[in-house]
């Protein structure tokens, strides 16, 4: 089988990463997200995956935070079946395949063009009313070309700590001022997160920066009249956390006794 080369580098480069974490959790002894796909696509990929860092914790990590933000997604589904799906910065993540949305649902992959090339190359595009955009969150004229005619819900793992916060404000203004209703779910770093940057190996290795940290998740409820933060999970509370490996397990609850510590990073979940 011939294998696809990767010269991806800075923040596209971290997506490989939160992919070898799905596939490493593929073949965990307790699977949280059985993502057999991720693990297709990582044997399809000539790259140096110890470049990640990824152990067995972190796996069961990535893996739970998109277990977490799949539930919610699914959630809004059930209440909006004809609803529109922005799933942004979706790199190589099989989210739309996992979730399988019936044909009512609008689904929109976007990400930067080499990485939307590499994603037509090594994942089967889905059924039903599906879009691959190539394009920044940040560039203007993706937004405009989608309908706003439906409840939409955005979804955006691994993206606000790449972005500077006036990027990060605007993308939630646009997507909150253009539809008429929905909800925004994400992960975000608080400011400690920020700092302790240099011990993310993936973000280390591929020289990437990150930028931007929420340490009050009621913030951004002043960005548009009528954002209501729903839940902003501590990753030291995700549910599932028994599934991490014992190791993990000891570390998440250290963590949570260490007031600086216990908001390195949240889930986030907001309606407007």
């Amino acid at each position: 089988m011939e294998r696809e080369r990767v010269t991806l580098t800075g923040a596209p480069e971290t997506l490989l990463a939160t992919l070898y974490g799905r596939a490493l959790d593929s073949r965990a002894p307790r699977s949280v997200l059985h993502d057999e796909a991720a693990a297709r696509a990582v044997d399809r990929i000539d790259y140096d995956f110890r470049r990640t860092g990824m152990t067995a914790t972190l796996a069961a990590g990535v893996a739970l935070r998109g277990r977490q933000l799949d539930t919610w997604t699914r959630e809004f589904l059930a209440a909006h079946p004809e609803a529109t799906v922005l799933h942004l910065a979706c790199g190589l993540d099989t989210r739309v395949q996992r979730l399988a949305p019936g044909p009512s649902v609008r689904w929109i992959d976007l990400d930067h063009p080499e990485v939307v090339a590499l994603r037509e190359r090594l994942l089967p595009p889905p059924t039903g009313d599906y879009r691959l955009v190539s394009a920044s969150v940040t560039d203007d004229g993706w937004l405009d070309a989608v309908p706003a005619d439906r409840p939409t819900v955005a979804v955006f793992e691994g993206l606000t700590m790449y972005l500077r916060k006036e990027d990060g404000r605007r993308l939630v203004e646009r997507i909150t001022g253009r539809f008429p209703s929905g909800q925004l779910l994400f992960d975000a770093y608080g400011t400690i997160g920020i700092r302790l940057q240099k011990l993310v190996t993936a973000v280390r290795k591929s020289g990437a920066t990150l930028r931007w940290g929420i340490d009050d998740p009621h913030e951004l409820e002043a960005w548009h009249d009528g954002l209501l933060l729903l839940d902003a999970l501590r990753s030291v509370d995700m549910p599932g956390l028994d599934l991490l490996p014992r190791f993990g397990r000891v570390e998440m609850r250290v963590l949570a006794r260490l007031p600086k510590l216990r908001d390195v990073g949240r889930i986030l979940r907001y309606r407007f």
